[in-house]
């Protein structure tokens, strides 16, 4: 009896010492998906997040991507968002809500599908899997804000079961039947947003070939799906939308591909982020071998970095991949059978230190022009559902307020994007004059754009920025544009941004 009891004892103690821990980060897991649920409430809307909803509204509604709708981006930067346009019209819902819906539901069920991947793992113990899920729930729900339902969010939530994938492999395990599909429909559809991804893909591939001295990993089932996928949505391009082919590549190719300087792209806060969290990541692990799976996750973020170096443009949401999958790093590192409970002293110093690194990080994301500040101003007008034109070369002015105040959008495109590319190529210096004249052609085209737009739709609210640019001035350059604000009144300026309305004629024969 006395034996008997004493081995109850050691069960119960031993069944304490396991659950305790895993309760310990259900809890943590929870508490880290709620306050991003939270954090989203509370967060303004993406500005292109909201201008791809308009874009794909107006292309169910049969309008022509590229055409009469102009966006700069492969086809799936506005399709991806077709989903909860199609569902918001079903349930008449707002496609914001829908879309955040889905983004987390994405979100739940690429951890799930991760974890599935994992689970069968014997290398990886589970204080290491524990490590992995908290870090990517905080790198998928806490961290974007701004970011948040961006392409790139979207990308790094479709990779997750591919990375799953590569660390069974590299322990020489196969990975079930299914696990090969979703992870290559997972890579597949990433690298449909942007042709740079493929350098992650290749690094990931490439590293796990390395590390098993298996060249034959190249051609994994995965990569196979992956490039099946990409194949159908290039066919798919070219025979559906080829006005992206020929009038929309050079465009990007002449004038988006303006970019910042290498020493301006790294004096932004990104890049110090990124090396101050990969090197935490490595002195954590300091006289230790390093893991083949945090080698997998460095050299992915690696990657990413170098995505983010060749877009030259240093905008948070550009960075958001290589500093998900360094916080990634850094969660797995952390994680260790000698760190058996998150609420141990040592894992609370780990929690406060990264908590530091976590403020920064989130600020960073959160960096944005929010332009909530001109609501009152178009409530004020008093006019229900206001067609609106920005003349403004930031997407932020007009976007998401024009959703936000039930608004039309009265342009073919979020911004006057070539011609504030055109005012910086200027300002450089650092373009040739035939680059300048080429640059120039595609403004003179935009402008006359504009002027179409503007006496087409007669918009009743137009708001002229002054704060980020000399916008006033740009208007003031076209007679055309000068006239037909004729027929506007000023109503307000607030913060440089002059806010104008419709004259409403009176005929006096009525």
């Amino acid at each position: 009896m006395t034996l008997h009891l004493a081995e109850e004892h050691a069960g119960l103690r031993t069944l304490r010492a396991v659950a305790y821990p895993q309760m310990s980060c259900w809890i943590l897991v929870i508490v880290v998906f709620g306050t991003g649920i939270i954090l989203r409430h509370l967060t303004a809307g993406n500005s292109d997040v909201s201008w791809l909803l308009i874009a794909g509204e107006r292309w169910l509604d049969g309008q022509r991507l590229y055409s009469e709708i102009l966006e700069t981006n492969p086809p799936m930067a506005v399709l991806v968002y077709v989903p909860a346009l199609l569902i918001a019209r079903q349930l008449g819902l707002s496609p914001e809500i829908v879309l955040d819906s889905l983004v987390f539901f994405a979100i739940a069920a690429s951890l799930a599908a991760s974890l599935l991947i994992l689970r069968p793992s014997i290398e990886l113990s589970r204080y290491q899997a524990w490590g992995l899920a908290i870090a990517a729930i905080m790198a998928l729900a806490l961290l974007p804000l701004q970011s948040f339902g961006q392409r790139e969010h979207i990308a790094v939530i479709e990779l997750m079961p591919f990375i799953a994938l590569l660390a069974v492999r590299l322990h020489r395990e196969l990975p079930p039947r299914w696990a090969t599909w979703v992870a290559g429909a997972g890579l597949g559809l990433a690298l449909c947003f942007k042709p740079h991804f493929a350098l992650v893909a290749a690094g990931g591939v490439g590293f796990v070939a390395a590390y098993l001295r298996s060249p034959r990993t190249l051609l994994s089932p995965e990569n196979l799906v992956a490039a099946a996928v990409v194949s159908i949505y290039g066919v798919c391009t070219v025979l559906l939308f080829p006005e992206y082919i020929t009038d929309m590549l050079p465009l990007v190719r002449d004038v988006y591909s303006i970019g910042l300087p290498l020493s301006l792209m790294l004096m932004k806060p990104a890049p110090a982020l990124w090396g101050l969290i990969l090197t935490l990541t490595l002195v954590r692990k300091r006289g230790r071998e390093l893991d083949p799976v945090l080698l997998l996750l460095i050299t992915t973020s690696v990657a990413f970095f170098v995505v983010y170096l060749l877009q030259r443009k240093g905008w948070p949401y550009h960075s958001y991949p290589m500093l998900a999958f360094a916080w990634l790093s850094l969660g797995f590192a952390m994680s260790s059978p000698a760190a058996a409970s998150l609420v141990s002293p040592l894992g609370f110093a780990r929690g406060i230190l990264a908590m530091a690194l976590v403020v920064p990080t989130v600020s960073w994301f959160n960096h944005a022009l929010d332009a909530s500040f001109l609501q009152p101003a178009i409530a004020r007008i008093g006019i229900e559902h206001p067609t609106v034109l920005a003349i403004s070369g930031n997407g932020g002015l007009a976007h998401p307020l024009t959703r936000r105040v039930g608004g039309i959008w009265a342009s073919r495109q979020q911004s006057l994007l070539v011609a504030s590319y055109e005012d910086y190529a200027r300002e450089s210096g650092m373009f040739s004059s035939q680059s300048l004249t080429i640059v120039d052609d595609y403004a003179q085209r935009e402008r006359r754009w504009m002027i179409e737009d503007f006496r087409r739709v007669r918009p009743d609210i137009v708001l002229v920025d002054n704060m980020t640019g000399p916008w006033r001035k740009w208007l003031h350059e076209s007679p055309e544009l000068d006239a037909l604000l004729m027929d506007y009144r000023l109503t307000e300026t607030i913060r440089d941004v002059e806010v104008y309305v419709r004259q409403v004629k009176i005929d006096p024969h009525e």
